[in-house]
Parts: C-alpha cells; sequence; structure tokens
C-alpha cells in the first residue's frame, strides 16, 4: 500500500450552496509536501453509511503549491450513488466532516500539470471542474505567464468565483449560461496565438462540446488537455482477453480488467476503483499488448515501461496483429 498522509480539518466552507471547502493541515502544524498544479489528493474513505466497502476519492488540490501549510480541497455533495458506490458515498461523507476531524491520504499527484513550454495557457471549465484549473491559474499568476480562464457555473453557486477575481482581475471571465459559454469559445478558441495550450474540466458532456469545438477549429490533439472526474467519465473501452498463466480470460467492453479478474477468482488488491489510488497495480509480462493506460497515478516513465496496468481503468489497445491481449502476472 503507498504511504499515507494523516491530516486534520482545520477549516470548513460551507457557503456556496453543495458544495464544501476543506483545509487540510498536518496533525503537529508545518509544512506539507509541494506539489504540481492541477495535482489532485487521493482521500481514503471509511466503509459504512451507505458505502458498501471502504474506498478513496480524488479531489484537486485549490492551494498554494509550493511549499503549502495546508492542503485545500473543494467537494460537491454527489447523489447518493447506486448499489453505494464510493464517488457519492465519499461526497457525503466529506459533507459530513468537522473540524478537527482526521483523514488519511495518499500524498499528492498529477496527470494534468500545465505544460510549460506553452506561450499561452487558455483554461475552461464547468462548475466543480474550476478546481484543477484554480491551481494552474494560481502558478500561472505567480510565475507571470499568459494566462486566461473561462468558466461557467449556476449563478450563486459558484465555487472559488471571488477567489477568480481577486487572483487574475480581467483575464477571468465567468458566465451563467451555456449558450453564451458556446458563443464565447467558438471566438475565442478561433484567435488564439501560436502555441496557446487549451486545459479543459468539467462533466463529461461540456468537454466533449469543448474538445469539439478545439478540434472543428483545427487544434491538434496535442494541445488539448482534459481532466476528467473519474472512470464514470471513461467510456466503455473494446474488449480484449488476459491470459492468467494459460488460462484466458475475456474483458468484455464495459467490464474492468479488475472485475474480469475477480470474476475469475483472482484477488486483486484494490480500493478506489477509480484509478487514483494506485492499490490495484498489476504486471504485465512479455508479450502483451500496448496498454491503454487511463488511471490518474502511475507516472509517465511508469507508463512508458508498460510492464504494469492499473486493472481498475486501463485496456489494451490492439496490437499490429490486430489481437488485444495482456498477459498479467498475479
Amino acid at each position: 500500500m503507498s504511504a499515507r498522509l494523516d491530516l486534520v480539518v482545520a477549516t470548513v466552507d460551507d457557503s456556496v450552496p453543495g458544495t464544501r471547502s476543506l483545509t487540510l493541515v498536518a496533525p503537529g502544524g508545518g509544512r506539507l509536501p509541494s506539489y504540481t498544479p492541477g495535482s489532485h489528493l487521493v482521500i481514503d474513505v471509511p466503509a459504512g453509511e451507505g458505502r458498501a466497502r471502504r474506498g478513496a476519492n480524488a479531489y484537486s488540490l485549490t492551494g498554494e503549491s509550493i511549499d503549502p501549510q495546508h492542503y485545500a480541497v473543494s467537494v460537491l455533495r454527489c447523489a447518493p450513488a447506486a448499489e453505494g458506490g464510493t464517488a457519492a458515498g465519499g461526497s457525503a461523507w466529506v459533507h459530513g466532516l468537522a473540524v478537527g476531524d482526521r483523514v488519511t491520504a495518499t500524498p499528492p499527484r498529477s496527470a494534468f500539470a500545465p505544460v510549460h513550454r506553452a506561450t499561452r495557457h487558455l483554461l475552461v471549465s464547468a462548475g466543480i471542474g474550476i478546481t484543477p484549473l484554480l491551481s494552474h491559474l494560481r502558478s500561472h499568476v505567480r510565475w507571470g505567464r499568459d494566462v486566461e480562464l473561462v468558466h461557467v457555473c449556476r449563478d450563486g453557486r459558484g465555487a472559488h468565483v471571488d477567489e477568480l477575481a481577486q487572483l487574475a482581475g480581467d483575464r477571468v471571465t465567468v458566465l451563467h449560461d451555456r449558450a453564451d459559454l458556446a458563443a464565447d469559445l467558438a471566438v475565442r478558441l478561433a484567435d488564439q496565438p501560436l502555441g496557446t495550450h487549451l486545459y479543459t474540466c468539467g462533466p463529461p458532456g461540456f468537454m466533449d462540446a469543448v474538445v469539439a469545438t478545439a478540434t472543428d477549429l483545427g487544434w491538434p490533439a496535442s494541445r488539448v488537455h482534459l481532466e476528467p472526474f473519474g472512470v464514470e467519465a471513461l467510456d466503455p473501452g473494446e474488449p480484449f482477453t488476459v491470459g492468467l498463466g494459460g488460462e484466458v480470460v475475456e474483458v468484455p467492453s464495459g467490464t474492468s480488467l479488475l472485475e474480469a479478474l475477480e470474476d475469475a477468482g483472482r484477488v486483486v488488491p484494490n480500493l478506489c476503483r477509480q484509478g487514483v489510488c494506485g492499490e490495484c497495480r498489476v504486471p504485465v509480462a512479455a508479450g502483451s499488448s500496448p496498454v491503454l493506460h487511463r488511471d490518474l497515478f502511475l507516472s509517465d516513465d511508469e507508463r512508458a515501461r508498460g510492464d504494469v496496468v492499473m486493472a481498475c481503468v486501463s485496456r489494451a489497445l490492439p496490437a499490429a496483429d490486430g489481437r488485444a491481449h495482456l498477459e498479467v502476472a498475479l
């Protein structure tokens, strides 16, 4: 199991309806590990109160990333999930925390870092999707980079809206209507200097619309970066097979490798089932197809080696012979 941080809830802010903002500190005070803008904190969620199992949820860090004295997260209260899923159960648990409560978490990790070679950074968010982009904006302002942010939220229910204006002034545009955003983006995305990178976070349909607009206007995929909310934002994927020491198991579209392994009677340690905690790491043996990594845990170097897979979210890609197959060592 990955190393854990012990943290204490220092403040609770419920001023935005439906969203709870927390600051978390080390029990004895002092500095916490620095992190890359766009990082998330994976907080352990205990079982109970509608949650069938203990789990973990990833929440984007919104505060200062360099030598921080506290970690700050903002969590939207989700509707109850079917069968006690940890995403909704985790948000309900966070909304029940009080000052002085203790939590454990893995150190911050990022799969949504700013591209520092970019000449300009265009940030586009919706709703609680503002959280990873707030840390981007904070970093760009600190280092004097060229940045602008467009955010859409319901009037009166926008987390961090006042903070955005204080941080970056007229470089921030806040809208309250999706149609207004669509019109704004059609103009804004058509008139960006060469070398601009686009970053977007929000509900899947929103991000699909942003990416579609950028694609229609000729943006290369290499300059468009997405931060999905979690496993529910992933597509079902193509079917593939997995080899288990001579036994071959089918992994249909919509079924995770982790679920297929469990159905085959294999025990795989797991916690979050969302690609963020790193518990379900499975070794991949030689002769396997390329891996479609969809987790938020492995580093770029680990992904490039192709010798491990996070079984809860990642899949096999077709090899040169057209076959999609993973050989795993359990």
